[in-house]
């Protein structure tokens, strides 16, 4: 199978623009992770895209080198019809990863990844809330923005969070203490139509690494996150992969949950959520690779990539096997999250 890893940042999508180094640090993280998982399994030959301005990437098969005048998007097509499978990896930040994922179904190539209906689903954060917590899985309350210029904020003993409704990781998100600051500050905001505001909720900030198909999941790991509020600005810098063991029960019912109500999650998923004193609550559906992924292999004693890719031949039951959790940190420093 020649299976081509498209990696949006590191692979070309800031081609003529400027590549944001915190961003793509995150990107080359997670692609060399799933680079070399995939190099160690037999009959998979690797496509990688790269931009020019990074470093070269070891790759055992084969490198096709973006520069920033091209088009990434026509190269994006053209290496996608020379593939058997494709493995996207993209924000969801403007549509990325839904566009990515139906081109890759429009070509009749094997998508790696979520289904485009459940991957526009999560684009939106709101859309996402609304959907979960009509089928019963605990959620942090979640409005756009501009409903918020007239009528009542989402009950905030602890402040508000804005962020943007279709963002990744910690981007552009920010806390407000103060009902009249926030309406304030959303009054001079550019962008306030793509914005979401949730309640602030106290608790253990976590992420679940999830395999799923077909309505099922298999809970890989628990994670704790390293996230820093500076300046009223949230910052993202890195994660305890199997730091959060302790609640896998608890965790695994959720995961259940979220893949029962999104059925047509696909592969690996990540779950970002609250660990708080009333339980876990969803903060919002990662349908794709995260940064969590660059220490999962050393956390559970098993290549996810292999787990990902037999499930293109069978079930959930055809893949489960022990796992061994050691927890690994995974550190982006001061870095934005992808």
């Amino acid at each position: 199978m020649r299976l081509l890893i498209c990696e949006y940042v590191t692979g070309g999508g800031f081609a003529g623009s400027p590549l944001p180094p915190g961003l793509a640090r995150e990107g080359d993280m997670m692609v060399d992770a799933l680079v070399k998982d995939v190099a160690a399994l037999d009959g998979v030959a690797i496509v990688l895209l790269r931009d020019s301005r990074l470093a070269p990437m070891a790759v055992p098969d084969a490198c096709r080198v973006i520069r920033v005048d091209e088009n990434p998007w026509e190269v994006w097509r053209a290496a996608i019809e020379q593939a058997d499978a494709v493995w996207p990896i993209a924000p969801e930040t403007g549509g990325a990863l839904l566009r990515l994922s139906e081109l890759v179904v429009c070509a009749g190539r094997t998508l790696i990844g979520s289904r485009p209906h459940s991957v526009s689903l999560t684009t939106s954060k709101q859309t996402t809330a609304a959907h979960l917590a009509s089928r019963g899985v605990p959620v942090v309350p979640t409005v756009r923005a501009r409903d918020v210029r007239c009528q009542d904020l989402p009950d905030g003993e602890h402040g508000w969070v804005v962020k943007p409704d279709d963002g990744a990781g910690a981007e552009a998100t920010r806390l407000f203490r103060s009902a009249d600051e926030l309406r304030q500050w959303l009054t001079v905001s550019t962008g306030a139509d793509n914005l979401v505001v949730q309640p602030y909720v106290p608790g253990m900030a976590a992420s679940l690494s999830v395999l799923c198909r077909d309505g099922r999941s298999w809970l890989l790991s628990c994670n704790r996150q390293d996230i820093v509020i500076e300046g009223g600005a949230f910052r993202f810098c890195g994660c305890v992969v199997g730091g959060l063991e302790h609640r896998r029960p608890i965790c695994a019912r959720l995961a259940a949950a979220v893949t029962a109500a999104i059925p047509d999650l696909w592969g690996y998923v990540g779950v970002d959520f609250v660990d708080c004193d009333l339980g876990p609550v969803v903060l919002e559906i990662n349908p794709r690779l995260t940064t969590s992924y660059a220490g999962l292999r050393q956390a559970i004693g098993v290549n996810p990539a292999e787990l990902v890719l037999r499930l293109l031949q069978g079930d959930l039951d055809a893949v489960e096997r022990p796992l061994g959790i050691a927890p690994q940190r995974v550190d982006v420093g001061a870095l934005d999250a992808a």
